[in-house]
């Protein structure tokens, strides 16, 4: 794969401690992704959908339930049976106790159950779809805040070019109001552009000290932590703008979409099924036993299985199943129209960030070339300063071009980076490289 790869005729190797390891990009995006709460959440999302992606949460399996009750009565009787026998007791006791254990399962609703097992399983998978766009979200977040810090390190490079150059300058000036062809004014504006230079280069390495920050909390390491970054912008430049538009379909947004609607139809059918009859089966064994110390009945005890069906068939509710199958075919066409948008959205966002790509890389070759010529236009004019046949004025100018060109470079370079991660996390091609 052809790369393009941004190399500065003044770039340096950073002298670095050795007991400091750098961070390669890999190391951040395995880091990113081992620590994001958003992907902790999107994971637990899915084994919540996971979980409830259940025959039994579905409402298909028997439910079984135990039922014991123990009841102790003080009574007064006073009965007069029709043999003409009469009985009479105050403070009678009796004891009532009931166990049973029933069992019932649906076996037919309309296929609700059938439809409740389907949306589950959409929903489990529509889950796993945004915890994948959310894997994507995470390695472009770590890209962008990594290549920034990259970016970042190449503009101190530029001021510090400049500054060496500023320096050079003042030397040269000093030697000659040595032997008296400057004078103090020279010295003073020469050192004050130094000094400008020095401001320059501490504020650019605040800058570069806030991105590492924004990559550390992106990592969710600890902001204060000292991370070092050897590194190079590198760009992919065969990337297509038809491949990326076919990719979008398998985008996991897109995936969501699709899946929404699946869950929607499937509620559709749930609801529908509120109109069906249901037919339940029962099962189990009853235990009853009511013991008395009067009256004519003393003890009576019952004890043995039961089966049944029963069916339930809803008449009138109101129109409240009508009105929820309305709002339920409504929901799927709101769904439809929202992967429209999402699509058109998609295609959209790829477009720009496609036609942002290739003019950065079009205007990449011709900077890397201004970009040469400054760097030379700076040696050239400084040898022809030392023997004064370029002014003060012509060499702070060849400086200003060549920082300016230097930037202009860098900040290419870094925005065609950001529209290539754009591009493939649309195509859903961003990983662990």
């Amino acid at each position: 794969m052809n790369k393009i790869l941004v190399l500065f005729s003044f770039c340096l190797c950073h002298k670095f401690s050795s007991a400091q390891q750098a961070l390669s990009l890999k190391d951040a995006v395995n880091i990113a992704l081992q620590n994001s709460f958003d992907l902790q959440i999107a994971k637990n999302n899915v084994n919540i959908a996971n979980i409830n992606n259940n025959n039994g949460v579905a409402g298909a399996l028997p439910t079984i339930t135990a039922n014991l009750s123990d009841q102790e009565s003080i009574v007064n009787i006073n009965q007069e049976l029709n043999t003409g026998t009469k009985l009479a007791r105050s403070g009678a006791t009796s004891n009532n106790l009931n166990a049973n254990v029933q069992s019932s399962i649906v076996l037919y609703n309309g296929y609700r159950i059938k439809s409740t097992k389907q949306r589950l399983a959409e929903i489990e998978k529509l889950n796993q779809q945004q915890l994948n766009a959310q894997i994507q979200n995470t390695i472009a977040a770590v890209q962008v805040n990594y290549y920034d810090v990259v970016r970042q390190q190449f503009f101190i490079k530029t001021i510090e070019k400049n500054i060496e150059v500023a320096q050079q300058r003042l030397s040269i000036i000093k030697t000659r109001k040595d032997i008296g062809l400057a004078n103090n004014a020279d010295i003073f504006q020469a050192e004050i552009d130094v000094n400008t230079r020095l401001q320059d280069l501490k504020a650019q390495q605040l800058q570069l000290a806030q991105s590492k920050v924004n990559l550390l909390n992106v990592l969710n390491l600890n902001p204060d932590s000292s991370i070092l970054i050897v590194d190079s912008i590198a760009i992919t430049s065969k990337l297509s703008l038809t491949q990326v538009l076919e990719a979008l379909q398998q985008n996991p947004e897109m995936l969501t979409a699709k899946q929404q609607i699946l869950i929607n139809e499937l509620i559709e059918k749930e609801t529908h099924a509120l109109r069906m009859p249901t037919l339940r089966a029962n099962a189990g064994l009853n235990f009853n036993r009511n013991q008395a110390n009067g009256g004519q009945l003393l003890l009576n005890q019952s004890f043995g299985p039961f089966i049944g069906v029963g069916i339930a068939l809803p008449l009138y509710n109101g129109g409240a199943i009508k009105k929820q199958e309305q709002v339920a075919k409504l929901n799927t066409k709101n769904s439809e129209v929202q992967q429209l948008q999402l699509l058109n959205n998609l295609q959209t966002t790829a477009v720009r960030a496609f036609k942002n790509y290739t003019n950065n890389l079009d205007q990449l070759q011709l900077q890397q070339k201004n970009v040469a010529l400054s760097n030379n236009l700076v040696q050239l004019t400084v040898s022809r300063f030392e023997f004064q046949q370029a002014t003060i004025i012509e060499l702070r100018e060849a400086q200003r071009s060549f920082e300016e060109a230097s930037f202009r470079l860098i900040n290419l370079n870094f925005a065609a980076k950001l529209s290539e991660i754009e591009l493939n996390r649309l195509s859903s091609k961003l990983g662990v490289e």
